[in-house]
């Protein structure tokens, strides 16, 4: 099987964004402020806590973008309201041809927004949509793939759009935001719409970054008090994001130790191991015989997480090992027999070779 994962930034450029955000907060915030846990309520004149203003300000700053909304519902929220506000109800998006994630299927689904889809992997197949169906009112691109044999590169494929037709492109930067050089609106897009969870942050918490004239939109429907994000949420997302680079890094490198020690042989029973984003970044073991059920079963008793939670939030501390995804699975229905997937979260590659080893000579 052939992938093409994402690119991740190294532990030396995850340092420099860390310290990006560092200089974006003291910009921003005085040093008695950062050292407390905020305002809350609707503050007459913004309509919204001050400590949440400025975190926004500082979001913003940090990805080059116009502005920032923190936004309730995680990152399916922010690409809900994302979609609201690039788009009218019945109006044309044009996606991917792959399977549409399924949260987003349901905000398109309530928001009444029509899909037309294209190879994002071929630049002349979006050209030949596009001048098919020139009522196509905005894009839709994931940043992390959709399908296995998935290749596109988001600046391409904006820059692709935007030379066919001037529409509003959302990108969907869910483990992709803090792992890669730039996120979609640095790349020409119009919004980024990610998960302050997936980044260390608080549960429930979406980032919405990008132009102004989009945002602003959102900030004038969202005047009950009852929907602002609170002046603690905000730090809280701040310091996900300070502390989300270098961890995510790491995580990165283990991954690619990892690839290497079992690819050299290091487990016999491995026949094979490379790298994926479904969704997130991970590690996929293929064995020779159809024991990943078992395999499975034994690592949680040898301390692997058998399921996500937020899936790399800040719970998510020792590794996952878990079934491959309905993606792989639908497009191979035999690997759920003989494959898992490995995110290392906050371990080391020695932990993992070791939890996959001892699993597989309880199976065998």
């Amino acid at each position: 099987m052939q992938t093409y994962p994402l690119s991740s930034i190294s532990v030396e450029e995850a340092a420099r964004l860390q310290f990006k955000v560092i200089d974006c907060i003291t910009k921003t915030f005085s040093g008695r402020e950062i050292l407390n846990r905020g305002d809350l309520g609707v503050v007459p004149g913004l309509n919204k806590p001050l400590t949440t203003k400025k975190a926004e300000r500082v979001i913003a700053d940090l990805f080059d973008g116009e502005a920032c909304i923190l936004v309730r519902g995680a990152g399916s929220g922010a690409i809900r309201l994302g979609l609201h506000t690039i788009l009218k109800p019945t109006e044309k998006i044009l996606v991917h041809k792959a399977p549409v994630y399924s949260t987003t299927a349901t905000s398109l689904e309530m928001l009444y927004i029509s899909t037309v889809e294209a190879d994002y992997n071929d630049p002349d197949d979006i050209r030949r949509v596009i001048k098919e169906n020139n009522d196509i009112k905005g894009a839709l691109i994931q940043y992390t793939r959709q399908k296995p044999d998935d290749r596109y590169d988001m600046a391409q494929v904006i820059k692709t759009i935007k030379e066919c037709i001037d529409i509003p492109i959302l990108t969907d930067d869910n483990y992709a935001a803090m792992k890669v050089n730039q996120i979609g609106i640095q790349c020409g897009a119009d919004l980024s719409c990610f998960s302050s969870f997936k980044l260390l942050g608080p549960e429930g918490i979406g980032i919405i970054v990008g132009k102004a004239c989009y945002i602003e939109k959102l900030v004038k429907e969202s005047y009950s008090g009852g929907t602002q994000v609170q002046g603690h949420e905000a730090l809280d997302v701040l310091h996900g994001l300070t502390y989300a680079p270098v961890a995510l890094a790491i995580q990165a490198q283990v991954n690619e130790v990892c690839v290497k020690r079992l690819n050299a042989g290091e487990i016999p029973k491995v026949k094979q191991a490379f790298l994926a984003n479904a969704q997130s970044k991970v590690l996929l073991v293929e064995f020779y015989e159809n024991i990943a059920e078992k395999v499975l079963r034994e690592a949680e008793k040898l301390g692997a997480a058998p399921n996500p939670v937020g899936a790399e939030s800040k719970y998510e501390l020792v590794p996952m090992f878990y079934r491959v995804s309905g993606t792989f699975r639908s497009t191979d229905p035999t690997l759920e027999s003989r494959m898992i997937r490995i995110n290392p979260m906050r371990s080391g590659a020695d932990t993992i070779m070791h939890i996959i080893k001892e699993a597989v000579e309880r199976v065998i």
